[in-house]
């Protein structure tokens, strides 16, 4: 099976050794994201709901990238520093996925890289051609 390694400046370049994306057969993996703006490489300022809004937009972008959306995706792991960012991260979360959310779990932690307040990574499908 093919391997195919997804690379978008639409999301924040990596700041490890790891891809934004892998995509293998109907699936896309994408990495673990973070509130980082892809044109600044910084953390955007104003807490979790500003972080959980451009982790989902940098999801979106590299999903977008694959060939695929944010409406075809299947499983997620948020990965939150302060479980009691909770609620704030669910409500802007749950503007994204409006109709059929994908599965999902989500972890306290005691740190993320950068500094992030969250961190979401995403499997997503490929729609049917």
């Amino acid at each position: 099976m093919k391997i195919e390694v997804i690379e978008t400046e639409a999301s924040a370049r990596p700041i490890g050794p790891y891809s934004q994306a892998i995509k293998v057969g109907n699936f896309v993996f994408v990495a673990g994201e973070k509130g980082i703006d892809p044109k600044t490489r910084k953390m955007v300022p104003g807490g979790i709901a500003a972080e959980t809004e451009r982790t989902l937009k940098n999801i979106e972008g590299i999903l977008e990238a694959a060939g695929t959306s944010l409406r075809n995706a299947v499983s997620t792991t948020v990965y939150l520093v302060n479980i009691d960012d909770f609620q704030a991260m669910n409500e802007v979360y749950a503007k994204y996925f409006t109709v059929n959310p994908p599965g999902r779990t989500t972890v306290g932690v005691n740190a993320l890289p950068a500094n992030a307040l969250v961190e979401i990574q995403c499997t997503a499908v490929l729609p049917d051609q």
